[in-house]
């Protein structure tokens, strides 16, 4: 899961860093101490699931960032604002919740799982949008079993096939985010296609097998019965 935290005061990312570390060690999470660099980054293609966002901001504030960035992505908002009146304009956004400064570890926990299983639910109906052979190609992210590295290409294998297109698997995996685990620097695998594992290997639904990298086993494992888990 993607974080983004974005306030102009040192303290507030500190304090809201501290909070997601205890209890969301395995986000990842990028501070950010404008509206205008978090907007820029977006733009630069960082896709972040969920964004903590201080309303009052000096230059651009957290309502004009908000707008700007729902044209951009669908990231889930959670404004963060020590004036309760401010409340109510986050709502005019689409905000998915709003929690008051000084940030309680208790509440931010509890909504960013619920903004969590929303996270989950958009991923299950996402697509992806390809270019092969001179064609576009709608792929729904559930029919993707594991992308595999093929120099400058990339071959996607899914329920319904392979197909091979030119993109960066490092882009591929910020694209498809959660739900994917890069167990080797020429794969990327969908958790929710494994069928087994053992110490250098993963099998795939269809009975495919791929690499998995010995230094990532130990960080794969507990990514993996974390998944099973949720």
């Amino acid at each position: 899961m993607k974080i983004a935290v974005c306030d102009d005061e040192v303290r507030g990312r500190e304090r809201i860093r501290t909070l997601l570390e205890r209890e969301f060690s395995q986000a990842q999470v990028c501070e950010f101490d404008s509206g205008m660099k978090l907007l820029d980054s977006v733009k630069e293609d960082y896709c972040p699931d969920i964004v903590l966002l201080d309303i009052a901001m000096e230059g651009m504030d957290g309502m004009e960032t908000a707008r700007r960035i729902k044209e951009l992505s669908d990231a889930i908002l959670i404004f963060v604002t020590g004036v309760k009146e401010q409340v109510f304009q986050a709502f005019d956004v689409g905000a998915f919740h709003y929690l008051m400064k000084p940030v309680d570890q208790d509440k931010l926990a509890d909504v960013l799982r619920r903004a969590q299983q929303e996270v989950m639910k958009k991923s299950a109906s996402r697509y992806l949008l390809v270019k092969a052979e001179g064609s576009h190609h709608k792929i729904p992210v559930d029919d993707i079993l594991y992308a595999e590295n093929n120099g400058r290409k990339v071959i996607l294998h899914t329920k319904n096939g392979c197909l091979e297109y030119y993109e960066r698997m490092n882009h591929l995996e910020e694209v498809l985010g959660e739900g994917f685990y890069r167990c080797h620097r020429g794969y990327l695998v969908a958790l929710s296609a494994i069928s087994g594992y053992d110490r250098d290997s993963i099998t795939v639904l269809g009975g495919d097998t791929i690499y998995l990298a010995k230094q990532k086993y130990g960080e794969f494992v507990k990514l993996y019965c974390r998944f099973l888990k949720e």
